[in-house]
């Protein structure tokens, strides 16, 4: 996986920790942090009218349209700070390995400030690779050590791993996992590979992730709002987006001294309190008159043998008003990279994708997927999340040839 050019060889962190630390502190102003066309950090400063503890503006990642510039606080990141150091049982030293200018990215640099140590950097210069993670792991030297990953980096981290591989992710006292949802089957893997991960939910918008396993942490709190939306509220919650009152009206409202933020995404809590993700508000595909959840789908579809990841999408359909399409990524070994229309005859040889198809309309029925394409990984932004735009209109112009 490719989750873009963050930087040539490892990035110099020093201007931005240092900018960062003063903003902390007071000293200086809001703090943003972009890349370079030649993969360069920039440390860039903004002015954040009517929020004086402002100490870093992020940019969310745009999987779902155009990225707003989120302003976060002097009290939102040192709650989010030390709420993760009290889940993880520790501060200690953090791996970047990923892109820096996202809220993952800015929050491994902030936790190490709080925790008073350094990170270290992951070379990226050539994509993320087993091999580069590895070496980088092991430079580490505090007692804790930490790093935040995607799905796709950790699935890539233990497809065939080798030993020093396996060695370094056991050396983690945590590894934070987000960004997109984690299949049932990678966090079994990870779990019986020794992995000591914790799946995290939030965005730019509550400082990074502040569900941790399906609860809240100190601090933090969550509740389903009656049209089903999660609502995530408590410290960590961002002042806000910059220059954008009305956006953040939308999204943004205290309740009884509490800050909240409405997301875009459905759930369910149990009667322990868990949360479960549901999906977006805006992912229910109606099919034929019927509703189906692209979520659901999309977790029985990475059930099948072979299928490391996928992503499901409507497409307009002039037969049923809309029609379930899937981007799905195929493990080494099956072919990948073609499309197939779905419900076809097995093609000569056994074609393993065309098998996966018959199969999901055997275990689906009118859920499966009409059109379907194959290929290694799915297509990923720059901070390792789905490309969901894109993936959408590579699905849309299948269907619409078809």
């Amino acid at each position: 996986m490719n989750i873009g050019p963050m930087n040539i060889g490892p990035i110099d962190i020093d201007p931005a920790l240092k900018a960062l630390a003063a903003a902390l502190h007071g000293e200086g102003p809001a703090v943003e942090l972009s890349v370079s066309d030649d993969g360069g950090l920039v440390v860039g400063h903004v002015e954040t009218p009517g929020c004086d503890d402002a100490v870093v503006v992020v940019r969310t990642s745009g999987s779902t349209g155009t990225p707003k510039a989120t302003i976060l606080t002097v009290e939102a990141l040192a709650a989010s700070s030390m709420a993760t150091a009290f889940a993880l049982k520790g501060e200690g030293q953090w791996l970047l390995a990923l892109p820096v200018q996202y809220v993952a990215g800015v929050q491994v640099l902030v936790r190490s400030l709080f925790a008073g140590t350094r990170p270290w950097v992951m070379d990226m210069s050539q994509g993320f690779t087993p091999e580069a993670f590895t070496a980088a792991a092991l430079e580490l030297t505090d007692k804790l050590r930490y790093t935040s990953l995607v799905p796709t980096q950790l699935q890539r981290l233990l497809e065939d791993p080798s030993p020093e591989t396996l060695a370094a992710l056991r050396r983690f006292n945590g590894i934070l996992l987000g960004g997109a949802p984690a299949s049932a089957k990678l966090l079994d893997a990870a779990r019986e590979a020794g992995v000591r991960v914790f799946t995290t939910y939030g965005s730019a918008e509550t400082s990074g992730g502040c569900i941790y396993d399906g609860y809240p942490l100190e601090g933090s709190a969550v509740r389903i709002a009656e049209d089903g939306h999660i609502l995530l509220g408590g410290d960590t919650i961002a002042a806000g987006y910059l220059d954008a009152p009305e956006q953040t009206a939308d999204v943004f409202f205290e309740e009884d001294g509490v800050r909240w933020y409405r997301t875009s995404d459905l759930g369910s809590l149990d009667a322990d309190g868990r949360l479960t993700i549901l999906g977006r508000a805006d992912d229910v595909i109606i099919t034929g008159g019927v509703k189906v959840s692209a979520a659901h789908v999309q977790e029985e579809l990475e059930k099948s043998d072979g299928v490391t990841a996928a992503f499901v999408a409507g497409v307009p359909s002039a037969e049923w008003g809309q029609a379930v399409a899937a981007y799905v990524a195929l493990s080494p070994g099956f072919a990948a990279g073609t499309p197939a229309a779905a419900g076809g005859d097995a093609a000569p040889g056994g074609d393993p994708a065309v098998v996966l198809e018959q199969e999901w309309h055997r275990t689906l029925g009118l859920l499966a997927p009409k059109t379907v394409f194959t290929a290694p990984e799915l297509l990923m932004l720059p901070n390792g999340k789905p490309d969901r735009l894109a993936m959408t209109g590579r699905l849309n112009s299948l269907h619409q040839g078809k």
